[in-house]
């Protein structure tokens, strides 16, 4: 199993005028560090005017940075939101990305969340799963082609030749985000990687890696003429500590995490400028919600961990990337909880990677046949609750119907 670093950029408030400054250099420096320490992956966000729950707004800027201050960590969009940015500047950046870091780049690739994030540019909620599909198919060959012009309902471009091409050919691995846990059997579909979050059981990790690779092998719908990447990653809360009870006492960021997705999602921007989102978090991190978090998360001693992890191995999950810059947790936690976990956990499951890899092999080659397993039993993942819910595309078109109805009959 494969381990990597998860960055959201969090920055609760109150805020002095070198907050972002020292956010983002701690964050580097974390990056120099997990690299140094033989992590394989680091993943980055992005996202729009969601104050103090991300301030990662320009990913391909720090992910940039980061190639130049690394040597061997893959560096992860994780992910670029397709709906509001332009086909041709996103095929750009990420090639250019790739040159920097001499091939290092993982192109993660989502829709963007909910009104507060697309509606300042313009873009309707309910076509955002329409959108990214076509900016799929306008982008990639982009980084192979020598003239290409796309013409679609949301893109419409004539033919140019995109540069500068990409160091990896024909182009970066491609992932696809999983925040709505049925996204993972269409990116088995889709024949990309699939970036999900930590699921509630051993038994629901079983049947979503079967469910990908069972869409992958046998049900296949890609959006273009791209390699495959067959590989399921999960987000985990995080902490590392040499006790149970120190670590619990650590990873107070990990619920703020989970508080402030929440809150985005029901509230939406309510108040630009205005929020504090820190004090909000109070009362609920007392919750049973916010204890329940904790024990769901890798947040232990070595020990608790690894018995953890041998359960997401055991259901053969490819990688699992670990949330550690969340809430207030402070850069010296970060670094101690990375080099810990380096030192004491993560040797083991490098070690058997070769094991996975054969496993994975004979799933591809039709040697080894994964049952067909029932999904439906494990519709959520570990960290959702009914404050985060992610609706399908089919669910979000209805619900938007709907309120336009309402809204037409209340005039």
């Amino acid at each position: 199993m494969k381990f990597g670093v998860f960055y959201e950029h969090q920055l609760p408030r109150p805020w002095t005028d070198k907050s972002e400054f020292e956010l983002m250099q701690n964050s580097l420096a974390q990056v120099e560090l997990a690299d140094k320490l033989g992590y394989d992956y680091m993943w980055e966000v992005e996202h729009h005017f969601l104050e103090e729950y991300s301030h990662s707004s320009a990913p391909e800027v720090f992910l940039a940075a980061a190639s130049q201050r690394t040597k061997n960590i893959r560096l992860g969009h994780g992910i670029i939101q397709l709906t509001t940015n332009q086909p041709h500047r996103v095929a750009e950046r990420v090639a250019t990305l790739d040159l920097l870091s001499g091939g290092r780049v993982e192109m993660g690739m989502g829709e963007g969340a909910g009104p507060a994030e697309l509606h300042p540019f313009g873009i309707r909620v309910r076509d955002k799963r329409d959108r990214w599909e076509e900016a799929v198919r306008a982008i990639i060959p982009m980084f192979s082609k020598d003239s290409w012009e796309f013409h679609g309902q949301y893109y419409d471009f004539p033919a140019r030749n995109v540069v500068p091409k990409p160091f990896q050919k024909p182009h970066p691995p491609l992932w696809v985000a999983c925040s709505n846990i049925q996204t993972i059997g269409e990116a088995g579909m889709w024949g990309m990687g699939a970036l999900g979050f930590s699921f509630v059981s051993p038994d629901a990790a079983t049947a979503w890696v079967h469910k990908y690779y069972n869409q992958l092998l046998h049900n296949p719908r890609r959006l273009g003429d791209y390699k495959a990447n067959p590989n399921v990653a999960i987000v985990n809360g995080f902490m590392c500590a040499k006790t149970d009870e120190e670590a619990l006492e650590k990873a107070a960021g990990w619920t703020f995490f989970i508080f402030a997705l929440g809150y985005y999602g029901r509230k939406g921007v309510d108040a630009p400028g205005q929020g504090n989102l820190w004090n909000e978090y109070q009362e609920w991190r007392k919750s049973d919600k916010a204890k329940e978090a904790l024990r769901n998360g890798l947040i232990g001693s070595p020990e608790t961990i690894r018995k953890r992890l041998r359960q997401f191995e055991a259901a053969h999950v490819d990688q699992v990337i670990l949330l550690n810059q969340a809430g207030k947790t402070t850069h010296e936690d970060i670094c101690e909880s990375l080099d810990l976990f380096a030192r004491e956990v993560m040797p083991e499951f490098h070690d058997r990677q070769p094991q996975h890899e054969a496993w994975k092999e004979k799933v591809l080659s039709g040697e080894i046949r994964l049952a067909d397993l029932d999904t439906g039993r494990y519709d959520l993942y570990s960290h959702q609750n009914e404050d985060i819910v992610r609706l399908t595309p089919e669910q979000l078109k209805q619900r938007m119907a709907e309120k336009e109805k309402l809204a037409v009959a209340g005039e």
